[in-house]
């Protein structure tokens, strides 16, 4: 029942008879003030006109005025018929200064009687103390909440790192730097969004739940609608609604959405995840490359102050300036296995095989997908520094258009950064017979076996019939964006609840 994280319980609603003593002590303190008439819980209101940071930055204006704050108790340090109260509020903490003339016998006594992590409203005036600190001279004090569990120990925090996924909302009272990590999410969204605008583009919504599941190639999480009767899929993508904004008339459209895929987890995957896709008619590839650099190299420097980030334990440079190497050519560099001299299939299967590549199961073994597979398990995790990744096989590309040079490949790039992707991009296919034959080998291949093929949309080739422009699309994953910027080795210190087992 009890985790070692300072006596922080992980069950809720325990027995009365199961409860800790230090628990039991907090409740009982409480059903003394619902018995005295005073409920904490009953207070609806508390109207505050300052923050800690504000009358922090601001001391020289704000000395002697009148504030009124409200914040969770953090620490208490008593000294007689004085002490001091550290409390935090949204923007940091500050010192209170409690004084028994200043608040009277009983709201004095209310202070010594509550606990950290208690939460009040207090008014008074701003000073600074003999040794320096500015803080706040009360003159009332309100209890608003009670805690009725302990924080834990003030000098080891929450420290358990599963617990703090779970209790996110523990591990944000306790770890400044955990809200400092969604506060840059917050604002990298922000920026994304802003650079988007005004560029002209328009944030759209489209459907989470869809008959069909497109748009990526994984395996989807199967729900059922009762009313309809209907097996329906939660969204891999966001692609193939926002083209069919593009066949519309919107020319360039973004979302910044959900998406959901049935998959393994580990650091850098979480089943659900934040994606920004974005289309514009009339560009390609390369508009989309030039497009994600400056986006990314544009955030870093206004987010951070600067293109070097410190990353997994390398230095990354975003500068822009990206270098732009083909799927092929990244093979030989790394591997020494040159893919464009191989005259057939199986040519590719014995030099692939020589470097200990193989398909997985359920795959087919094309020159295509060795060519990927070799990309897949022997180069990417080599790669550091910012590059994009151009050129993919068409086999793991039905959405993207083929190059004309070479029909074999498509005109689509990933960014990798870190050994990381960072997203997807395509000159989109928008040839509605080209697509449905594409369309309909994913779905051979999902009956044969592999369970993240693509399904057969009909009514997306009824949208390309209409005719889709040239179109260039960008996918971009918004939680490794964060990881980056923040310095975060895992997906789940970026994502307020990461998706857990539940708890024993």
């Amino acid at each position: 029942m009890i985790d070692n994280e300072s006596n922080n319980l992980i069950c809720n609603n325990e027995p009365e008879e199961d409860l800790s003593e230090i628990l039991r002590v907090r409740r009982d303190k409480l059903t003394k003030l619902q018995d005295g008439g005073r409920d904490p819980f009953h207070t609806t209101k508390f109207a505050r006109t300052d923050f800690s940071s504000d009358i922090i930055n601001n001391f020289e204006t704000m000395e002697n005025s009148e504030v009124a704050m409200a914040g969770r108790i953090m620490a208490k340090r008593e000294m007689g018929k004085a002490g001091f109260v550290d409390i935090l509020d949204d923007k940091g903490r500050i010192q209170l200064y409690i004084k028994l003339s200043d608040l009277g016998e009983t709201g004095f006594e209310d202070v010594k009687k509550s606990d950290i992590g208690d939460i009040i409203g207090i008014t008074g005036s701003v000073f600074r103390t003999r040794m320096g600190e500015i803080s706040i001279r009360c003159n009332s004090v309100e209890l608003l909440s009670k805690s009725l569990r302990p924080l834990p120990e003030k000098y080891h925090g929450l420290t358990n790192q599963e617990l703090k996924y779970r209790q996110r909302y523990v591990d944000l009272i306790m770890n400044p730097e955990t809200r400092k990590t969604f506060e840059m999410r917050s604002r990298f969204i922000s920026f994304a969004r802003t650079f988007l605008n005004n560029r002209g583009y328009i944030e759209v919504e489209t459907p989470v739940l869809n008959t069909i599941s497109g748009g990526a190639t994984a395996r989807p999480f199967i729900t059922h609608h009762n009313t309809l009767g209907l097996e329906m899929y939660m969204r891999i993508a966001l692609e193939l609604h926002l083209k069919r904004l593009i066949v519309g008339g919107i020319e360039r459209v973004y979302e910044i959405g959900r998406v959901f895929r049935n998959e393994g987890m580990d650091t850098r995957h979480n089943p659900e995840f934040t994606m920004l896709e974005l289309y514009e008619a009339y560009a390609d590839y390369n508009d989309m490359m030039d497009l994600f650099e400056a986006l990314i190299s544009s955030a870093a420097l206004e987010l951070t102050g600067s293109y070097i980030l410190p990353w997994y334990g390398e230095e990354i440079d975003l500068k822009p300036g990206w270098p732009r190497i083909t799927m092929i050519e990244a093979v030989k560099e790394y591997t020494g296995v040159d893919f464009s001299s191989f005259s057939t299939t199986g040519d590719a299967v014995n030099a692939a095989d020589s470097i200990g590549v193989r398909v997985p199961e359920g795959k087919e073994a094309s020159w295509g997908q060795l060519l990927y597979e070799c990309y897949d398990q022997k180069v990417e995790s080599r790669l550091i520094q910012p590059v994009f990744i151009i050129d993919h096989p068409v086999e793991i590309s039905p959405l993207a258009k083929k190059k004309v040079s070479d029909p074999r490949l498509t005109e689509r790039f990933e960014p990798i950064i870190c050994r990381s992707e960072f997203g997807n991009a395509f000159s989109e296919l928008n040839d509605p017979i080209d697509q449905r034959q594409r369309f309909l080998h994913q779905a051979e291949l999902r009956s044969a076996g592999d369970d993240e093929a693509g399904m057969m949309d009909e009514d997306y080739i009824n949208a390309l019939e209409y005719g889709m422009p040239p179109t260039g699309g960008l996918g971009v994953g918004i939680d490794r964006c964060v990881m980056m910027l923040t310095n975060n080795s895992s997906i789940r210190d970026v994502i307020l609840f990461p998706t857990m087992k539940p708890a024993e």
